[in-house]
């Protein structure tokens, strides 16, 4: 009986206690841990490069000079320089700044420089002549136009806006150019033809996710652009015209044809590496 009794109270003991037990209040989960997105923003550093299509957009006319006659086999010779519409490959690189006024969509300012080859070089004219030709040793060239222009650069202000990872902007600003006259011209050398302007254009640009297979250099983004130029350049005065170059490469006789400016166009796509803020 003694015994029974036991047994009966510890059990009650027991059912008391995990009752009991089971009124506690239960131990809240944790909260789940929220990562925030991180927005994209086109505010910092770039540098990249492109390829792309350069076409003649000026007036193509003939340019006729009368070589002086102790310079040529018969009096009255003329020599005529066909300005035909040049295109060829350009490339080169990039590097710039963006600054963007509120992280995800929204206006984006910036600058950039870049220094590219052309590939109108190749295609230096030669002159037709009437009457007679030039005299022996002597060379009658015309480094004027886009045959003598072998690369170009600019430095552009930038302004555009931005829809997350795409950007529409509108470019310009300054211009430069030159071509070596070295490789043609019976040798002749030293007319390098520096010339200034200026460039305006625009274009559409895409971020790539940080982790894009084009990612080599671990950059905060991957940037995709297509882009459009119009570059004029002015040549200003000097040495504007045909020229008579002797055996020494000395320039013995010009013509008098004063200012002209030389417009193309170029078309490219570039790929740019973006340095700094997500």
């Amino acid at each position: 009986m003694i015994k029974t009794l036991l047994l009966a109270g510890t059990a009650a003991v027991l059912l008391t206690g995990a009752a009991s037990a089971a009124d506690l209040p239960r131990r809240a989960a944790p909260p789940p841990v929220f990562t925030p997105v991180p927005v994209f923003t086109w505010t910092g550093f770039y540098a990249g490069f492109n390829a792309g299509y350069a076409f003649d957009v000026g007036n193509s006319t003939a340019n006729t000079f009368v070589v002086p006659n102790q310079f040529t086999t018969a009096p009255g010779t003329t020599a005529t320089f066909r300005q035909s519409s040049q295109d060829g490959f350009t490339g080169g690189g990039q590097i710039g700044y963006n600054f963007q006024f509120t992280p995800g969509s929204g206006v984006v300012v910036g600058i950039e420089a870049d220094a590219q080859y052309l590939d109108f070089g190749r295609n230096r004219t030669s002159p037709i002549f009437v009457g007679g030709t030039a005299a022996p040793g002597f060379t009658v060239v015309d480094p004027r136009g886009l045959s003598s222009l072998d690369f170009f650069g600019t430095v552009r202000g930038r302004l555009g806006y931005a829809f997350d990872r795409v950007l529409f902007y509108g470019t310009g600003g300054f211009a430069y150019g030159a071509g070596s006259a070295d490789r043609s011209f019976g040798g002749f050398r030293g007319n390098d033809n520096f010339r200034t302007g200026w460039a305006v254009g625009g274009g559409v640009e895409y971020a790539l996710p940080t982790d894009s297979f084009l990612n080599f250099f671990k950059s905060s983004a991957v940037t995709l652009k297509v882009e459009g130029l119009y570059v004029n350049l002015d040549r200003g005065t000097r040495n504007q015209g045909a020229l008579v170059v002797d055996a020494g490469s000395n320039v013995v006789a010009t013509s008098a044809i004063g200012r002209r400016d030389d417009e193309f166009a170029v078309v490219r796509a570039g790929l740019n590496y973006k340095f700094g803020t997500y």
